[in-house]
């Protein structure tokens, strides 16, 4: 039997506790690695932990922590290092939206979105990836969206801003790391069954969508690992994806920015309390 990629390294994925992310932590642990949760919801992690260790064999952290903190990615680094614990892989994932007009929200809400989706990003890439690189192996997924390549929509205005951070943040760590064995790739689905439509309050609106377009997180959790493997900086998930950001590059901008102002989804979602 072939040796597994991982081969026990140490897989760090933030926003584990559902999602894609989930998706991500059990891809990764099958491949191998053994893996160190990151969310705010421990309970989950622990869950998550005894199902990774008793499928694949692999070791399983649990790490409870809140990246809305400045200090929490300096923290989750030196906890690693307290452990003795070298991150090899490093997938960024945690992320939410905060729906509604950006004048109608509270800008701590906003700021804690750009800690989260941005500068916790950036930050734990920067942390982790010297080690990585001075190692020479390294593989890091920045979780982007399909929206990242597209103008933004009314509601949800730091959304598609910051997933087009995460994009370019991506190319050029690639590019940086083209003689390292470390690997970035910026990961960019579309719409994926998770809870996130359920948490920012569009679930409804999100059901009228024709089921074809949708694509389940274990499927977008696998093509990012191949991805990744294969030292490609940037994976649209699907066909139809890939269709719509070529059209938004392609099609006059007046006519793209037209259909957007058609999607009102976020503008008029109401969140759910977390």
């Amino acid at each position: 039997m072939a040796a597994l990629e991982g081969n026990g390294r140490p897989a760090l994925v933030t926003g584990a506790s559902a999602g894609i992310g989930r998706e991500l932590a059990l891809v990764f642990a099958e491949h191998g690695f053994d893996v160190v949760l990151v969310a705010r919801r421990k309970e989950r992690l622990e869950a998550l932990a005894q199902e990774v260790q008793g499928r694949f064999g692999v070791k399983a952290h649990v790490l409870a922590a809140d990246l809305a903190d400045p200090a929490a990615p300096r923290q989750i680094f030196d906890e690693m290092a307290r452990q003795h614990i070298m991150i090899d892989a490093l997938i960024n994932n945690a992320g939410y939206t905060v729906p509604g007009f950006f004048r109608d929200t509270h800008w701590e809400e906003q700021k804690a979105l750009i800690q989260v989706m941005v500068t916790a990003v950036a930050e734990l890439c920067h942390l982790f990836g010297p080690g990585m690189a001075a190692r020479r192996y390294g593989r890091i997924v920045n979780v982007a969206s399909l929206a990242g390549h597209l103008p933004g929509a009314a509601g949800g205005t730091l959304y598609a801003a910051s997933k087009a951070f995460v994009i370019k943040l991506s190319e050029s760590l690639a590019l940086e790391n083209t003689d390292t064995n470390v690997h970035v790739t910026a990961l960019c689905p579309g719409f994926t069954y998770s809870e996130f439509h359920d948490v920012a309050g569009n679930r409804a609106a999100m059901n009228k969508l024709p089921k074809f377009i949708w694509m389940t997180g274990d499927v977008v959790a696998r093509q990012a690992y191949d991805a990744v493997m294969e030292g490609r900086p940037v994976i649209i998930n699907g066909g139809i994806n890939n269709i719509i950001a070529l059209l938004a590059r392609l099609l006059p901008q007046r006519l793209v920015h037209a259909l957007m102002a058609k999607n009102q989804r976020n503008a008029k979602a109401k969140p759910r309390a977390a």
